[in-house]
């Protein structure tokens, strides 16, 4: 057994463990049933079978119709896909918020897009929103749930004002962080294009979905095959398909008392840590948060040191996006919430989840404050 595993792993913002439902289900696609579903032959059938009763699974739990659902290698291809593609449907100005993922932040600056900014909770300000929607605007983008901060955006107040100043403009929603901890079915409902990745949510890494609504338009950014309806070509991960739809079974079986448990146990870590680190400050609005995210900055330290000896003590966390780990700039979330450089390059992330225990809350309460204060003393 890897000697981390018995550590405290604490960022599951970047990955988390798969599932043993997804390993399980996983397993056959990998060995015995191996088929091409594009195929027409019995081997391939049956992979086809396999594919579209996941579709099915994950249409479900999306809130739409399999036939809404477009089966990506990840997060970051789905928010392309959804922003690039629906631009080049019908090309307008794109505008998404200051604090998206990169996956959608740069697909919006490849298109001369423009930013929306955001206060000093994290979340959107509707009004500064407002103001940049016209009948040009082709592409809304605001994220469900912040992959650094955690915060929950109001994707139902985007909505009514990307209909009402921008109709013809299509609502893009990356709710890969917020799938572990929403309900996403509810909560994206009024976007038009939702994006999730399974390894957020106990499925395997290079797999994701892309819910495009009926009667939205997307230009493909992959060419090929024609698979999922000339929307992404490319030959089918049914494995990993298949490993998505059980992950997101038994997450939505087992969420509620997940983020119960998980949202006692952030409580308690990040009290913890702010009663025993001077000058700790938790970011954002931790009641608008999801419930594995815990967030602080720390003055007179830099992260990247922090993350090293941390590390040493076996908590395993992360200074910010696992996308831009080992960066020496502050990360532009919290740029754009407004939280000064020298405290941004001493921010923290500690990221919870389904297997987040208390005796990984004990050890990050002892090895954190020492850590902190190591570095603060030279």
């Amino acid at each position: 057994m890897p000697a981390y595993l018995d550590h405290a792993y604490l960022d599951n913002a970047a990955t988390t463990p798969m599932r043993p439902e997804a390993v399980e289900a996983m397993l056959p696609y990998l060995t015995e049933r191996f088929g091409n579903p594009s195929g027409s032959h019995a081997v391939s059938r049956e992979a086809k079978k396999a594919l579209e009763e996941a579709r099915d699974v994950v249409a479900a739990a999306l809130g739409a119709s399999p036939g809404e659902v477009v089966f990506t290698g990840g997060g970051t291809e789905a928010d392309n896909l959804a922003v690039i593609g629906a631009h080049r449907a019908r090309p307008g100005t794109v505008v998404c918020s200051a604090v998206e993922h990169h996956a959608v932040l740069h697909a919006t600056r490849a298109v001369g897009g423009r930013l929306a900014p955001v206060g000093a909770d994290g979340v959107v300000d509707l009004d500064a929103l407002a103001a940049m929607l016209d009948p040009d605007v082709s592409v809304v983008a605001v994220m469900l749930a912040n992959n650094e901060v955690g915060t929950i955006q109001p994707i139902a107040g985007v909505a009514a004002l990307a209909r009402a100043r921008a109709p013809e403009a299509v609502v893009v929603t990356d709710a890969v962080q917020a799938f572990p901890w929403l309900d996403v079915a509810a909560l994206a409902g009024p976007a038009d294009l939702v994006a999730v990745s399974a390894h957020k949510f106990g499925g395997p890494k290079g797999v994701g979905a892309l819910v495009v609504r009926q009667g939205v338009q997307v230009a493909p950014i992959i060419h090929g095959g024609g698979q999922e309806r000339d929307r992404r070509s490319g030959t089918y991960n049914v494995a990993g398909v298949v490993a998505m739809a059980a992950a997101m079974q038994a997450t939505i079986a087992q969420r509620d008392d997940t983020v119960a448990r998980v949202r006692r146990l952030r409580d308690r870590l990040a009290d913890g840590l702010l009663a025993r680190i001077d000058g700790a400050i938790e970011t954002g609005e931790r009641a608008n948060r999801v419930a594995g995210n815990c967030h602080l900055t720390f003055d007179g330290i830099e992260a990247e040191a922090l993350l090293v000896l941390l590390d040493g003590m076996g908590v395993y966390a992360s200074a910010g996006s696992a996308c831009t780990s080992g960066a020496v700039e502050p990360s532009h979330v919290l740029e754009a919430m407004g939280v000064s450089r020298a405290r941004g390059l001493g921010a923290l992330r500690l990221s919870l989840g389904p297997t987040t225990t208390d005796a990984d809350i004990d050890l990050a309460l002892d090895a954190v404050p020492t850590a902190v204060a190591r570095l603060r003393d030279g």
